[in-house]
Order: C-alpha cells, then sequence, then structure tokens
C-alpha cells in the first residue's frame, strides 16, 4: 500500500508569451525516488519551484506533504528540502559554518548530533574547517546536500544537482541519495544524465511544459517496440545517413562510434548489413542490443514531434 506525498494537476505557468508548463498531472509516493527528465527548456525547473512553492501555477493546484504550495507555502517550507542547480551556499563561510546558517535558518535546536552525523555521511569532516569556496565540485554539492538535510525534511527536491560534477563524484553523490531514501525520506529530482534517471524508482519524461509518460526505467525499455542493432562503424555519420534511408528502419541515431537503429518488426537484419556495406561503410560490430532509457527518451521525443 502506498501513500502519496505530492499531487499536481494541470499545473500551468508562463513567462510571457512562453509556456513553460502546459498542463502537468503528477503524484509521488512516500520514500520513493522519482526522477524528471527532459531536454533544456522541457519545464524540470519551473515545475520543481512550483512544488517547492517558490512559483505559483498558473492554474491547476499542487499539494506536497498534504499542504497547498500556495496557501500554506510558509507551513510547507519546513518540511521539505531544495538543492537548486548552482551552488547556492556561502563560499566565504567553512564547511560547518554553512551547515550552521542553514541550521539556524531552519530554526533547528541543538543540531550538533545532526551536524555531526551529516558531516560524516558525507565525507566531509576532514573539511569541516575549509571554506566551501576552496571545495571541489563534487564536495560543495555534498556540502549542499548536507544542508538541505539538516532540519530533517521529509521530502527534498533537487534541481540537476549533479550538473557539470564529474562522473566518480556523480556516482557518490547518488550513493549517498540512495542511503537517504533508504531512511525514508521522499526524493524528487531532476536530472539531465540518463543513467542516473536508471537509479530512479519512476522517471517522468518531460517534453515542451508537458509529461511525455511516467514510468519505471524497467517499464519504459520493455515498452520500446522495435528491434533495436547497435552498429560499429565508420565512418558513423556516412553509416547514419544510409541506415536512416534504408527500407524497414524506423530511426537511426549517433552513439559515438555507433550507430543505434531501430527496425520494424517485419524488417530484415542482412538488409541493413548489406545496405551499409554496400555504401563503403567498415562495420565492426553488427548486434541486436536490449534499449537504453536514452534510446527510449529519443523515440518518444520523436514521436510527439512527429504528430505535432
Amino acid at each position: 500500500m502506498t501513500t502519496e506525498v505530492l499531487s499536481a494537476e494541470n499545473l500551468r505557468f508562463s513567462f510571457g508569451k512562453v509556456a513553460a508548463l502546459a498542463g502537468v498531472d503528477l503524484t509521488v509516493e512516500k520514500g520513493e525516488i522519482f526522477g524528471i527528465v527532459g531536454p533544456d527548456g522541457a519545464g524540470k525547473t519551473t515545475l520543481i519551484r512550483i512544488f517547492c512553492g517558490l512559483l505559483p501555477p498558473a492554474a491547476g493546484s499542487c499539494r506536497v506533504l498534504g499542504f497547498d504550495t500556495v496557501k500554506e507555502k510558509m507551513a510547507l517550507i519546513r518540511k521539505i528540502g531544495y538543492l537548486s542547480q548552482r551552488f547556492s551556499l556561502y563560499g566565504d563561510l567553512t564547511v560547518s559554518e554553512n551547515i550552521d546558517f542553514f541550521a539556524e535558518i531552519h530554526g533547528v535546536k541543538d543540531f550538533a548530533a545532526r551536524k555531526k552525523e551529516l558531516l560524516d555521511y558525507m565525507d566531509l569532516e576532514r573539511f569541516r574547517g575549509r571554506l566551501s569556496g576552496a571545495l571541489s565540485g563534487g564536495m560543495k554539492q555534498k556540502l549542499a546536500l548536507a544542508c538541505t538535510l539538516i532540519h530533517t525534511p521529509e521530502i527534498i527536491f533537487l534541481d540537476e544537482p549533479t550538473n557539470g560534477v564529474d562522473p566518480v563524484a556523480r556516482r557518490d553523490f547518488w550513493d549517498i541519495l540512495a542511503e537517504v531514501s533508504a531512511g525514508g525520506v521522499t526524493i524528487v529530482i531532476s536530472t539531465p544524465y540518463l543513467d542516473e534517471a536508471e537509479r530512479c524508482r519512476r522517471v517522468a519524461f518531460m517534453d515542451g511544459g508537458q509529461v511525455i509518460t511516467v514510468a519505471s526505467p524497467r517499464d519504459a525499455k520493455e515498452s520500446f517496440p522495435g528491434r533495436l542493432i547497435e552498429v560499429v562503424c565508420d565512418p558513423v555519420k556516412q553509416a547514419h545517413e544510409r541506415a536512416a534511408a534504408t527500407p524497414g528502419v524506423v530511426s537511426a541515431q549517433i552513439f559515438g562510434d555507433k550507430i543505434h537503429v531501430e527496425l520494424a518488426a517485419d524488417a530484415d537484419e542482412m538488409a541493413l548489413r548489406t545496405a551499409l556495406e554496400a555504401a563503403a561503410v567498415r562495420v565492426t560490430h553488427f548486434r541486436q542490443v536490449r534499449p537504453t532509457l536514452e534510446d527510449v527518451f529519443i523515440r518518444l521525443l520523436a514521436e510527439r514531434r512527429r504528430v505535432a
């Protein structure tokens, strides 16, 4: 049995004549890691800011932890945590002083034990006297998360927190999020990285201010309708152009030194290979693979824009 901690109905918001949200419906369940992915301008940041009560929707309604995000904003703020895209702490304060400052803002009393717990948890104890502005990108985000958690929120919202952070630091950050979630905290996170979305329980795919679909990573990949062929080849651009023009090919996408080609159910794989080789493309590997979330998302975007 699940419990909803967030429900949004027909959320709309515009910046002037530009519609940032065009009717969003979502629910988030207690304790889950819920991901929001989409291209730049999809509405991810606007949506999270509405969830946090930082923006009032132009239409629709949103409740978080039972609070109306407009009418009960001040009561809601005490129960949630928010980590923005940009490093939002004070570079001229130490690690320890930043945590103290945010504890005081949230009215937390006797937080020494909680502070020590978070410093150890984030591997920041050895840096507690260092100015936060002198930390690495990954350590800055760990400190920001510690400050977000100092008042023990029930739900936290993170807006692309690992954008620009190196891969090792991203992995460490997500390991920490998994432990935070296991402790009962609900996490809503937007991310530009589809490999990060794989670690969410459910993912909302957004484009043009709307949610295209919501699914678990596993269900999203299993819903991929066609066969996917991975071709490692050279030259890649020429292979992509030839594959896209081959009968039976639904779509072709470049991934580094290879292309992913979606074939219709009745298409002949060997016809594709023959067409590539006839175009003087050197094929190193040719195999059927399972779709990634990136494959799924690209297909969803292509379908949506084709209909539009």
